[in-house]
């Protein structure tokens, strides 16, 4: 009898063993996955073609974006501490005004529903704008908008370089030109602490960096790059120099 109890302990031990580990298998398989998997499971066909998880994040974001990011530019033109901060602004209002029309139309062709109000950090940004005062609010201003279209500059340029589907393609170029000119202002205030920036970047690294050693003294010069090719009648000219502002005049939306 005890041999039995014994052996049918053992079994049952096994029999939950196996199930505990199946469970998450189960439970998970119409989610994860690796490669291609990953990028099928909440895929669906569009007339501009396919639209993914990832797509409909972006369009998420770039209107979560807006949401908070406009009141703040409106903010800083209200209190205006310094010239530098009611330009920046300025530009803030006026490109995501230009860009939540053109993130509203995409979504509505794709029937993506979007929020109407900032999520609870990027609430707690704001509430911090409100709360700052002199110097202390151009520092918050131009770090916590600078940090933050960084971020989702990584974001843009990854499903600018991956998607298949034409208004997400388009609405990327839109807010890659848009986020581009908001950083370029940003960084104007003289007000970004880019050694935090680094600082907390590195933090998030998971791996070694790499690349070439550390430079010599001195450093030989690099020769130009040329086209190794005999017909020099070349097309394509340098653009004039000119000031670092951007460019970010196109056309309006299709609705």
């Amino acid at each position: 009898m005890r041999r039995v109890n014994g052996t049918a302990l053992i079994i049952a031990a096994l029999v939950a063993t196996l199930g505990a580990l199946a469970f998450p298998v189960w439970s998970y398989a119409d989610r994860s996955g690796t490669g291609q998997a990953n990028v099928d499971a909440g895929t669906v066909s569009t007339q501009w073609g396919p639209l993914t998880a990832t797509d409909r994040d972006f369009i998420v974001k770039v209107r979560l974006a807006g949401l908070w990011e406009l009141p703040a530019g409106q903010q800083a033109i209200e209190r205006a501490p310094t010239a530098s901060i009611k330009e920046c602004g300025d530009h803030l209002v006026v490109g995501h005004t230009d860009l939540d029309r053109r993130v509203r139309s995409v979504a509505a062709q794709l029937n993506i529903e979007l929020p109407n109000q900032p999520n609870d950090q990027q609430q707690g940004w704001l509430n911090e704008l409100t709360d700052a005062q002199g110097v202390e609010y151009e520092r918050k201003f131009a770090n916590l908008l600078r940090n933050a279209h960084g971020k989702v500059f990584a974001l843009i340029a990854e499903v600018r370089h991956t998607t298949r589907n034409t208004l997400v393609r388009q609405l990327a170029t839109d807010a890659n030109q848009t986020v581009l000119d908001h950083i370029t202002m940003l960084e104007r205030t003289g007000r970004v602490d880019f050694d935090g920036i680094a600082d907390e970047a590195a933090g998030k690294l998971t791996a070694s960096p790499t690349g070439p050693p550390p430079p010599s003294n001195p450093v030989p010069s690099a020769p130009p790059v040329s086209p190794t090719a005999d017909d020099k009648s070349f097309t394509s000219r340098p653009s004039a120099p000119g000031p670092s502002d951007i460019n970010t005049s196109r056309p309006e939306p299709e609705d």
